[in-house]
């Protein structure tokens, strides 16, 4: 077997505001032949928040992205240059973001994006380090894309961001399978762009009441955890619509609900400033 020498990434992180300030992205599909010639690919990763760990390291391997077959390619996979290594995705919570990778890519007619993941994975709690078992078909992560999941934010520049979306990708593992029954490492992946969905921030007082924050809609639950020091957080990769906002408080501090907050594609809604009482 192929020896693979791991290392934790140090994970320079963007603010996603900062990406803001960047060029407005444009519709992919509204000009069919600036998308048909070579694109460069940014990816960032991205993480939900989940109370269930204080740290979870991922191995991350390989990224491979399948586009269109035309004049320049015949559809076959195209392995996107990446920073390989162990991550630890909570930190890539409340809008924070890394660079994880960038490549050419033939056109911007993506497909498909395939993941690739080490067998480097854990959780700490408390201090305690929980071994998560990657199953052999749980190694590669292949998730159906279309123009709705990247942006093409000028000619010949694209960029998506993968949310790996801790609070659902680990389940429980009775399989006995590795060292560990406990836990399993079952990828479920987010791809967006920014100007694909929309994105809501705000602030939630007092900052010890440590609040869990769920975004709603339907059948779908986004999850944020305020930050100690100011309250703050901020949901990324929203899908347009209709939210409710609960805040759920901790330490003997009643719950609160906000409803009908709109999200609309490429905008950031702030709501206003909750402050939860005993």
């Amino acid at each position: 077997m192929k020896s693979i020498t791991k290392k934790i990434v140090s994970i320079p992180l963007f603010l996603s505001v900062m990406a803001l300030s960047c060029q407005k992205e444009g519709k992919s599909e509204s000009n069919p032949v600036a998308i048909n010639q070579p694109h460069n690919l940014t990816v960032f990763l991205t993480d939900d928040e989940t109370p269930a760990f204080d740290s979870i390291f991922i191995d991350l391997r390989d990224l491979e992205i399948k586009v269109e077959e035309d004049s320049n390619s015949n559809g076959r996979w195209i392995t996107v240059p990446v920073r390989s290594g162990v991550y630890n995705i909570l930190r890539l919570r409340n809008g924070i973001d890394t660079i994880f990778g960038a490549g050419g890519l033939p056109n911007a007619r993506i497909e498909k994006l395939r993941l690739t993941l080490g067998h480097g994975n854990l959780a700490y709690k408390n201090g305690q380090s929980i071994p998560l078992n990657l199953h052999d078909d749980d190694q590669q992560v292949e998730v159906e894309l279309d123009h709705n999941n990247f942006d093409v934010t000028s000619p010949g520049q694209a960029r998506l961001w993968i949310d790996f979306d801790a609070a659902h990708s680990i389940v429980s593992d009775n399989s006995g399978h590795g060292n560990n029954n406990g836990f399993r490492l079952k990828s479920h992946l987010h791809i967006f762009g920014k100007s694909k969905s929309g994105s809501l921030e705000g602030r939630v007082l007092p900052t010890d009441a440590h609040v869990i924050v769920m975004a709603i809609a339907g059948t779908d639950t986004s999850m944020a955890i305020s930050d100690d020091r100011e309250g703050e957080f901020k949901f990324m990769g929203l899908r347009a619509g209709i939210y409710k906002i609960l805040y759920d408080g901790r330490n003997g501090f009643m719950d609160t609900a906000v409803a009908n907050i709109m999200v609309t594609d490429g905008e950031d809604e702030h709501l206003p400033v909750i402050t939860l009482h005993h």
